[in-house]
């Protein structure tokens, strides 16, 4: 008889560390070592819609070998149109070991993705940034924004100041004062963006930009994690752009540079650097550099998160552990 099959919920991924910004930080740094060196592997997503409303769910498959030894596949469903105050993205990965195929478990994974998601801009902050990061401006109010903020607490506790907008005015649930440097809620972030700031972060669904040319500036990095928020006139005008990874993603997705890519208005070979090119080759900008990071998110780094938790939870007997495969009443002593 086998271990069995672990169920994670998202109350079990914090408890076990899933949204600790370091941990993911070295899954992540690791992963992309693991992919350099042809150990890990992220095919082509496929997806279907969904019946009677503009969403789509779509899977994810990818392997990961090293230390996790996966492979899984991440079932997103995106629900744009549902009307039940629940999370527009929902999302499972399912793991199994990579060596034999057992499975190990199903782990509920918002809480996760809006981790590795954050993880991958800390490592953009700390490497492709034209100079050294003191003031943030962070856009959006939702689990994104939530997730950034908290791993900016985590990992960037010298900052200066971090400012944020949400185009709703929503109230960030957050006590700031347990925060290490000033949290400011700005009316206006196009008065904001004028100002001397190192970082901007985009963590919003809009489906038009909001960034334009007048927000790239010298020394400056903008991270886009959302939809499509920023505009091709600020892509054309930054002096550098950086990507976690040019799939065939490209083909596909609604993020800015994609769409701009689709467009015939920028060329691959306009990339300077992905996530290899900083953490193993030393690529950095110039200090007058502005730079744009496209963050896609690649779920090569959900396989890998998922799979540490589920580990822990094993040493831990913790989650809902499930038969897998039972005893036959036949089976010979």
């Amino acid at each position: 008889m086998t271990e069995g099959f672990r169920y994670l919920s998202r109350q079990d991924v914090i408890a076990l560390g899933g949204t600790l910004a370091q941990a993911a930080l070295d899954d992540v740094c690791d992963v992309v070592t693991l992919m350099r060196h042809h150990d890990a592997e992220m095919p082509a997503e496929t997806h279907v819609s969904l019946t009677g409303q503009r969403g789509k769910a779509y899977a994810l498959p990818a392997r990961v070998g090293g230390r996790f030894n996966v492979a899984g596949v991440k079932w997103t469903a995106h629900r744009p149109d549902a009307q039940d105050n629940l999370p527009q993205a929902m999302a499972l990965t399912l793991v199994s070991r990579a060596d034999n195929g057992l499975p190990l478990g199903l782990v509920e994974s918002g809480a996760l993705t809006a981790t590795r998601t954050a993880a991958v801009s800390a490592l953009a902050l700390r490497h492709a940034a034209p100079r050294t990061v003191q003031r943030v401006l962070l856009l959006g109010a939702g689990v994104q924004a939530m997730a950034h903020l908290d791993m900016l607490r985590q990992l960037f506790g010298n900052l200066l100041e971090v400012s944020w907008w949400d185009r709703r005015q929503r109230s960030l649930p957050v006590d700031s004062a347990s925060l290490p440097w000033p949290l400011v809620n700005v009316e206006n972030f196009q008065e904001a963006l004028s100002r001397d700031i190192d970082a901007v972060i985009t963590c919003t669904s809009a489906a038009e930009p909001l960034l334009e040319a007048e927000a790239m500036h010298p020394g400056r990095l903008v991270i886009q994690v959302g939809y499509h928020e920023v505009s091709f006139a600020a892509i054309r005008c930054a002096s550098r752009v950086v990507v976690d990874l040019w799939g065939d993603f490209c083909e596909t997705s609604a993020k800015s540079l994609f769409q701009m890519y689709r467009a015939g208005e920028f060329s691959r070979e306009r990339v300077d650097a992905d996530l290899g090119n900083l953490l193993l080759d030393g690529w950095r900008p110039a200090a007058g550099d502005s730079v744009y990071f496209s963050s896609f998110g690649l779920n090569v780094f959900d396989i890998a998160l998922a799979s540490r938790v589920l580990r822990l939870a094993a040493e831990r007997d913790t989650g809902t552990l499930l038969p897998f495969f039972p005893e036959s009443p036949h089976a010979p002593e």
